[in-house]
Order: C-alpha cells, then sequence, then structure tokens
C-alpha cells in the first residue's frame, strides 16, 4: 500500500524532472519566448517560497516572480530538488495532517494542512509548464513532454 508521503514524493520527483525538462526546451529554444522563461522562473519561485514557509519561515524576502536567466533557473531548480529532499526526510506520515501557519504575499495569514501544501506546489507546477509549453509551440519550439506517465514509465 502507498502512503501519502511516498506519493508526495513521487510527485516531486517528477516536479523536479518535469521542470528540467521544460529547463532543456527552453535552452534548446536559446531562452524565446521571453514570457516562456518568466514563466517558468515564476513556477521556481513559487516552489522555493512554498518550501521556506513550510520550513516555517517568512517567505516574504523571496520573489514570487524573480528575474532570472536559465543559468540562473537551473540553480534554482537544483536548490528546490535538494531543500524538498531535506523537507521529505524530516517529515513522517502523521505531519502531512498538520497545518502550517504561513503569511501569503499580501501579508494575510493562513493556516493549511501541509499534503495540501505540497499538492499544490506541484499542480502550481503543472499549470505553468503546460503555460510554457504553449508558448514555445506558438513560436515553433519542440515543446517538454512532462506528463506524469511518461515520467513513471
Amino acid at each position: 500500500m502507498i502512503t501519502i508521503k511516498t506519493h508526495l514524493e513521487r510527485m516531486f520527483d517528477h516536479m523536479h524532472w518535469a521542470n528540467l525538462r521544460i529547463l532543456a526546451a527552453l535552452q534548446a529554444s536559446d531562452g524565446k519566448p521571453d514570457k516562456a522563461v518568466r514563466l517558468f522562473a515564476h513556477i521556481l519561485g513559487a516552489e522555493n517560497v512554498w518550501l521556506t514557509r513550510m520550513n516555517g519561515e517568512d517567505g516574504g524576502s523571496f520573489p514570487i516572480w524573480p528575474e532570472a536567466d536559465l543559468a540562473e533557473c537551473g540553480r534554482m531548480a537544483e536548490a528546490n530538488r535538494a531543500g524538498y529532499a531535506r523537507l521529505f526526510e524530516r517529515l513522517n506520515e502523521s505531519d502531512l495532517s498538520e497545518a502550517t501557519t504561513y503569511r501569503n504575499t499580501k501579508g494575510d495569514v493562513f493556516q493549511t494542512v501541509l499534503a495540501d501544501i505540497l499538492t499544490h506546489v506541484s499542480m502550481h507546477g503543472s499549470y505553468h509548464r503546460g503555460q510554457v509549453n504553449a508558448l514555445l509551440r506558438a513560436e515553433g519550439f519542440e515543446p517538454a513532454n512532462t506528463d506524469y506517465i511518461t515520467f513513471v514509465r
């Protein structure tokens, strides 16, 4: 039987794999279109902000829309992968049902169950990776296949 923690870890393995595939597609397009790079940087910035919040720190000091070139995006993707790996190492199954208190970008305070935050982070990235792929395709570049089923095969 698969646990929620194991399932979420698998989703985050997919997230990193998909980020690397998007990075490769953007590198192949020489960073065009600019909006696609900006969206990718947003994915990575949001991953970092949520990681910071789940670690009990103030995520407000990190931008959700960072200005980053592809080299910086690559560094951010690797830092996020390492940070989430450390987070999962310290979590146990029961921790995932606990609420985490954090402030959003407007300063409003919320409490959300950790498993729900982790699900949001994964789904948020998938949504924007789809947008990046649409922008690449519209400019005549090859989009990246980031489907979860492709990852698990």
